[in-house]
């Protein structure tokens, strides 16, 4: 059996990739460490906690008393654990820092001398480059984080890079577009658009709402990784994108279709600050090894508007019953909800 390591294993993207996993490697023994902070959810791994080839631990990567030990039994470890939301951290960026780049640190140091491991896939993200007028950013292009959530995250990327460079740590470094799928925190702007739209609620669009951003599906992003494992090359970075490159206002009007309610439940809030005008990925490295994403975007799209629609259940009790997202809700949007 191969020992998988998977931090942050109850949030979005991490769930969804032990759920694949699962399936996709029959002689993989997955561990999943999590903190189960305000996005980590154990619902998020229901089909998967009681399989004989899952355990849960309930941790914190920062805890090198806890994250160490599980690093030295791994061959392969997947670092997913991060805060991640840009509005949270442009209200406090202290949490971005300790678990971001601390808790990266606190891997990549248990990682220099656990004996079996074959790769260290450190999740980073297109934010990283900042905004790109025009083009598509590669993997040799400048970091340029405009926001304390993407220079988080540049600095674990950075440092990932470090072990790998110092201490021959088998490192691979993955920066991905944004994700949608189902069981994203409603915080993000395709749940909380989709969701609102579902209670008649308006729909908070930032500025002009002419941002652009690049979406996959977060099951081909799993793809992704899964090929890295094995095919990506330590010390090298490789973009993610799903090459569906859409200004905000489109696709908050696709949701809004898809639901069947109104434009005139878009609200237009004060930009947050230094709110990146595009991103762009160049995907050529990572599809020079086999992968093409298979997620036809309004398919998809359709399939998570009908996954919030039938599990209200599992959105309900944050966005109405939990006072933390109220308030923060209250803070970042004012009266829109």
């Amino acid at each position: 059996m191969v020992n998988v390591l998977v931090t942050g294993g109850a949030g979005f993207i991490g769930s969804n990739f032990i759920t694949y996993a699962i399936d996709a490697h029959p002689d993989w023994q997955i561990t999943t460490l999590d903190k189960l902070t305000y996005a980590g959810r154990l619902e998020n791994l229901r089909d998967v906690m009681d399989h004989p080839r899952h355990r849960f631990v309930r941790g914190d990567v920062a805890d090198s008393s806890v994250a160490a030990p599980l690093v030295a039994e791994s061959e392969l470890v997947i670092h997913f654990a991060a805060e991640t939301h840009v509005d949270r951290s442009i209200q406090d960026a202290g949490s971005f820092i300790q678990t971001d780049v601390y808790g990266t640190f606190v891997l990549l140091n248990a990682a220099r001398s656990a004996p079996q491991l074959q790769r260290f896939v450190q999740i980073s993200t297109d934010e990283v480059y900042g905004t790109i007028p025009t083009g598509a950013s590669t993997e040799h292009d400048e970091l340029r984080p405009r926001n304390p959530y993407a220079a988080s995250k540049a600095g674990a990327d950075r440092l990932a890079y470090s072990y790998w460079a110092t201490y021959d740590v088998p490192v691979v470094i993955t920066r991905a577009s944004n994700n949608y799928g189902p069981r994203q925190f409603p915080e993000k702007l395709i749940p909380l658009f989709i969701t609102n739209a579902l209670d008649n609620r308006p729909v908070p669009l930032y500025g002009d709402g002419e941002h652009v951003r690049d979406w996959i599906h977060v099951l081909d992003h799993c793809r992704a990784l899964d090929l890295l494992t094995t095919q990506g090359t330590p010390g090298e970075v490789y973009n993610i994108g799903g090459g569906n490159e859409m200004a905000n206002t489109a696709i908050t009007n696709q949701i809004l279709d898809l639901v069947g309610r109104p434009t005139s439940l878009i609200q237009h809030v004060p930009d947050r600050p230094g709110h990146d005008r595009r991103y762009r990925l160049d995907t050529t490295k990572l599809r020079a090894l086999g992968w093409t994403p298979k997620h036809d975007f309004m398919d998809g799209l359709r399939a998570v508007v009908e996954w919030y629609r039938d599990n209200d259940s599992w959105w309900r009790p944050i966005k109405d019953e939990d006072q933390e997202f109220r308030s923060y809700y209250e803070k970042q949007y004012g009266g829109t909800g």
